[in-house]
């Protein structure tokens, strides 16, 4: 039974040049947390993710999605849960403020992945186990799917689910071997060049084979210049990625493009502005066979869908923590399995939630394992962090979805 909830607005201020891109550049990583009270040994903890100013902001629509959850049985709640999900997406005031965007949805991230913390503690289980037990129909039950009626059904999810699941035992392997992540606090906007050299040199150092270059300044010589650094320091056999936080236009973005389209990039991640699905297709058309990257920004799964749709995405970066919580990126997974996009999750949570969900994406829909996204900046913030070994995460044992806060 849930017997109270709470939020809390939680900040952490940065070192300086830490999280910096070319559009944020002095970050404050926030959460707004929803704390669902269950049995006297298990609280639900839900985040998302904010840059500081307007958290306060996300909590307070948190307390008043989550409202009627009080007095239920988590059970019960997430035996409809994809219902549940809909109605409060659709709550008829507060959805009049999105719909299915910005601070109302972010809310439901938090609300929705609290619900999903405490049904896994409450089993006893971490939440990849606890997904990977649920039967297709069991899973479906937890998922919003209108308004993708037209590209996928409720009846081809569940026939994906009983093919993949002749072969997941195959897959189950990555379970002990763990999860390659890829370094993205290398080359962060602010950093000076000789620590992007040192931060490459101890990425290498330290197991990872991939690394992801901030880029985006006014100067794109600039943008050049540490980009040669990092593929000289990094050498041919690291995967390097760069990403400009949005920042370009259009024709910006392009003459970008074009000007490494030698350097075999790994991918171009959010080029221009994340509400323009035509320019990423056109983009994407200009800089093949390099592929663009995009979803920290992307809200919902119906913008998903259109981007997919217009082959505007390479590698889908959708965050559990941006769109309405696990069950939305479970729909989005679904989507890319569908149109064969890999997904690479942008980990606001600094993988902490995400750990679990690339496991039961490569298990039980068959995605490639691909990469994780790895940020150590908040790793000392968590009861359980994020485990990393030779550039690679350690499969999370404890009970729930390893984002319980230490309380300060």
């Amino acid at each position: 039974m849930i017997r109270q909830i709470t939020t809390r607005d939680v900040r952490f201020p940065l070192e300086p040049g830490a999280g910096s891109d070319s559009v944020h550049r002095d970050p404050v990583y926030s959460y707004a947390v929803t704390q669902l009270q269950g049995s006297a040994a298990s609280t639900g903890i839900g985040l998302t993710f904010t840059l500081g100013a307007g958290n306060d902001l996300v909590c307070r629509a948190a307390e008043h999605l989550a409202k009627n959850l009080e007095g239920q049985a988590i059970e019960e709640v997430m035996a409809h849960f994809g219902r549940w999900q809909r109605e409060a997406a659709d709550e008829q005031q507060f959805r009049w403020l999105g719909p299915h965007k910005g601070v109302v949805h972010l809310a439901l991230a938090s609300v929705t992945n609290a619900c999903w913390d405490l049904w896994a503690k409450e089993r006893g289980v971490p939440l990849w186990r606890l997904l990977l037990d649920l039967s297709p129909e069991q899973l479906v039950a937890t998922l919003d799917l209108s308004y993708l009626e037209d590209v996928l059904t409720r009846e081809e999810i569940l026939r994906l689910l009983r093919e993949q699941g002749f072969t997941r035992s195959e897959r189950e392997n990555i379970l002990q071997q763990g999860y390659p992540c890829y370094d993205t606090s290398v080359g962060w906007f602010n950093y000076p060049d000789e620590q992007l050299r040192e931060n490459c040199r101890s990425s290498l150092g330290a197991g990872f084979t991939a690394v992801k270059l901030k880029v985006g300044s006014p100067d794109m010589e600039r943008d050049l210049r540490r980009l040669n650094i990092v593929l000289e320091e990094v050498g041919p056999e690291v995967q390097v990625m760069v990403d400009a936080n949005q920042q370009w236009t259009l024709p910006r973005a392009l003459e970008f493009g074009k000007r490494v389209s030698r350097m075999k990039l790994h991918w171009i991640e959010e080029p221009t502005h994340p509400d323009d699905i035509l320019a990423h297709q056109r983009l994407a058309q200009a800089v093949a066979p390099t592929k663009l990257a995009a979803g920290e920004h992307i809200p919902n799964r119906v913008v998903f869908k259109n981007y997919m749709q217009a082959g505007g995405l390479g590698f889908c970066q959708v965050d559990a923590l941006r769109v309405a919580g696990v069950s939305e990126f479970i729909v989005v997974s679904l989507l890319a399995k569908k149109f064969g996009i890999p997904v690479v999750p942008h980990a606001g949570d600094m993988g902490q939630l995400h750990q679990h969900l690339v496991r039961f994406n490569h298990i039980a829909l068959g995605h490639e394992a691909h990469f994780l996204e790895h940020i150590p900046h908040l790793q000392e913030k968590f009861v359980h962090p994020f485990r990393i070994e030779g550039g690679i995460n350690v499969c999370p044992q404890t009970p729930g979805a390893s984002c319980d806060l230490i309380e300060t």
